[in-house]
């Protein structure tokens, strides 16, 4: 059995390159803005700190338009990609491959983080013989999608555990949604389960699994997502592009100071009342931040974990990356000011 590679190559990065400059959108302008909304995809049960912004109205006279739901990142990058959505959000390696690959994106501010809060873990059953990373030969992991952050844990894992890449290609990844996924381990489907936010405290509330290992065991804290624009929106719609920015990094500065309690309302209030069918009882699995910078701040840190990753795994040549700072900007981040100022 073998771990099924990332689903970017040719055909999609065909399709990136090919369909990037998609037909400009037709939005009236309002108050000095170049559109009045920006469309998105998002997960089922899940607010964003794009969603909490708008919810706390700092991005007024702009509106977030929710397009439909999303699998993984990948999704999300793709349809950027072709103008099918404004923004989305994706592993900051994933985001980081397909722009090596060419893809006209730039990351414009971190999405989510991992902290001793917040953060993913890859369960087996309590009673299960995997007590290592060598113990995964010949198994099989069950992760929402392919070629996303859980791939990447997973594969850091096994390399810190000593094995061959011919022994990771003993390893399956198996697609399973997140939602499935716990049950899926339970009935033995799979040995091992990627159970982050929601689904990681519900399975631990029912018992009966353990953490074989985790995000935050393997890099500690570290922003683990990124929102990314098309650089065509950055060029002609930046009023837009500078206001989603300014709404989400105050909704993770506002989180960040707020007690969890009040946090966790506000959050079960937007689930109840978006109509997706939601259950507003989620928010309460909701613990804290993530992002370990000030207002989403992106930085060569957060970018050389993943590409010195990506390079030692034969996914890009880091020497065509060129600079760090190319793949992201702050410029669309009044805290960026803050922390300059800061640090004279």
């Amino acid at each position: 059995m073998q771990i099924r590679r990332h689903p970017f190559p040719r055909a999609l990065i065909l399709l990136l390159l090919t369909a990037a400059c998609s037909a400009e959108r037709k939005s009236a302008p309002v108050a000095g803005y170049e559109v009045t909304e920006l469309r998105y995809l998002s997960s089922l049960g899940n607010v964003t700190f794009a969603e909490l912004g708008e919810e706390l109205g700092y991005l007024a006279p702009l509106k977030l338009k929710w397009v439909g739901t999303v699998l993984g990142g990948p999704e999300a990058i793709q349809a950027v990609s072709t103008g099918d959505i404004d923004f989305g959000t994706a592993a900051t390696g994933s985001v980081i491959k397909v722009i090596a690959a060419g893809a006209p994106l730039k990351q414009v501010i971190a999405g989510s983080g991992i902290d001793d809060l917040t953060w993913g873990g890859y369960f087996v059953l309590e009673d299960s013989p995997l007590r290592s990373a060598r113990d995964l030969i010949g198994k099989k992991i069950g992760v929402n999608t392919l070629g996303a952050h859980a791939e990447f844990m997973i594969r850091e894992y096994l390399r810190r555990g000593g094995l061959s890449l011919q022994e990771i290609k003993d390893v399956t990844m198996v697609v399973t949604p997140a939602i499935n996924s716990e049950q899926t381990l339970r009935q033995r489907h799979i040995d091992v389960a990627s159970l982050s936010g929601v689904f990681r405290d519900r399975a631990r509330e029912r018992g009966g699994l353990r953490p074989l290992f985790s995000d935050l065991g393997l890099f500690g804290h570290f922003n683990s997502t990124t929102v990314v624009f098309n650089r065509e929106a950055l060029a002609k719609r930046p009023n837009a592009v500078r206001k989603f920015v300014e709404s989400t990094a105050r909704a993770i500065e506002w989180a960040r100071s707020t007690p969890q309690a009040e946090v966790r309302e506000r959050m079960a209030a937007l689930l109840a009342k978006r109509g997706r069918g939601e259950d507003p009882t989620l928010s309460r699995h909701w613990h804290s931040v993530g992002i370990s910078s000030r207002g989403g701040l992106l930085s060569d840190r957060d970018m050389q974990i993943w590409v010195d990753w990506l390079a030692r795994e034969g996914y890009l040549d880091a020497s065509k990356v060129g600079k760090l700072s190319a793949l992201y900007t702050n410029d669309f981040n009044a805290y960026r000011d803050v922390a300059a100022r800061a640090e004279r």
